[in-house]
């Protein structure tokens, strides 16, 4: 009998999830483990919004994989996904090569969701890899640069952020944390600096406790911010962004942080999606699909009252470790277990030593909850690569 085929798209969270488990779970030949990724390094999402303010270096958020994975269990391609041709248990990379499988994981990641707004993709940043973190860091820092040259264009140092979800809020204390670095590296008069979070929804940081966002909210004006809630944007162009209310902010940046939809390649393998993720069953399936399995921001998932749980790096960890075990069970002929994700809370920074967050039914603020978010990612960097990765990886 030959050994079966797992193949792995993408190292996320749960597509690296799956592949340390069944590293960890899998005895030598009992099956070929190929992990395929576009880097040669698992990024650490949850972080990129420092790097793309330019509190923290790109390297910090980033983990290489041989650091981690073990060649002699797990095959590592670097490589990008082309297609998935589930009929034929294949996999095309951009390269040309084709890779078939027993059994598929996927777990590509997201993509920005624009809902329709014209001018977005083409014209704002996206807090969203390495490379575009990397660029947003630049480009801030070139505008303070250019507006020493041009002190007129005051477009050139306002910034607008796209969203008030968790991804716009720790972007934008972050960059109030940065600010005054640049004005006195670049020599600007702070008060000429604006930055503007805008958000479509009635309030921030949808979903959360009225409490905690008024809490947000305050710290961040401190730092500088204006709000703009239940304002959405109508239009992004190269000289700004068009609101609902007709006021046109002009400025040269506009990150957006307004929301992901699933992997397009996904939905172009003909899967049922739903804003580009896939409905999984009760063990992470593709519908009609046995041998395919969805993780991270590509897999749907319902809860009991019928709502979609929010696509977070806690719930693609979870369903990667699951799912790792699963498949060493199907490959032993053993009942496999059904997934609920385990929800422990929620926590956001809000720059240097400031947070907020729900743990365990309570509410957590300022200091406080920085260090519970601090001790949850070292609590990752443990599980993925061990103390060692641990004690280099994390700001005390």
């Amino acid at each position: 009998m030959s050994t079966p085929k797992i193949l792995i798209l993408g190292a996320g969270y749960g597509g690296l999830l799956t592949t340390l488990q069944l590293q960890k779970k899998l005895n030598y030949n009992e099956a070929e483990v190929t992990l395929v990724n576009k880097h040669n390094y698992h990024y650490i999402t949850t972080w990129l919004h420092e790097p793309a303010a330019g509190t923290a270096s790109a390297d910090h958020a980033r983990v290489d994989l041989d650091r981690i994975i073990d060649e002699d269990k797990v095959n590592f391609i670097k490589g990008t996904v082309q297609s998935i041709q589930p009929e034929e248990q294949t996999v095309t990379l951009a390269s040309g090569e084709i890779l078939s499988y027993d059994y598929l994981v996927i777990g590509l990641g997201s993509e920005p969701e624009t809902f329709g707004i014209e001018g977005l993709k083409e014209h704002a940043f996206s807090i969203r890899s390495i490379n575009a973190v990397r660029n947003i860091r630049e480009h801030i820092s070139y505008m303070f640069s250019k507006f020493k040259n041009e002190p007129h264009r005051t477009d050139y140092v306002t910034f607008v952020v796209g969203g008030a979800g968790f991804t716009g809020i720790e972007f934008c204390g972050e960059l109030g944390d940065r600010l005054p670095e640049l004005c006195a590296e670049f020599d600007v008069d702070p008060s000429v600096v604006k930055v503007y979070c805008i958000e479509a929804a009635p309030t921030a940081l949808p979903g959360f406790d009225p409490e905690l966002v008024s809490y947000a909210m305050d710290v961040l004006g401190k730092k500088g911010i204006e709000f703009k809630i239940g304002t959405p944007i109508k239009q992004c162009t190269p000289d700004g962004v068009l609101l609902a209310t007709g006021e046109e902010i002009k400025t040269k940046t506009v990150i957006w942080a307004a929301g992901v939809r699933g992997n397009s390649i996904v939905e172009n393998a003909g899967f049922e999606v739903m804003r580009g993720r896939v409905k999984v069953d009760e063990y992470l399936r593709a519908p009609g699909y046995e041998n395919v399995f969805v993780v991270g921001d590509c897999a749907l998932i319902f809860n009991e009252e019928g709502r979609p749980y929010p696509p977070t790096a806690q719930i693609a960890v979870q369903e990667g470790e699951a799912l790792g075990e699963n498949l060493v069970a199907l490959i032993r002929q053993e009942p496999v277990q059904k997934f609920t994700p385990h929800l422990q809370g929620t926590l956001a920074s809000l720059g240097k030593g400031e947070g907020i967050g729900q743990v365990g039914g309570k509410k957590v603020f300022g200091s406080t909850a920085a260090m519970l978010k601090k001790a949850s990612d070292l609590r990752y960097l443990y599980k993925i690569g061990g103390i060692g990765l641990a004690l280099k990886k994390v700001k005390l």
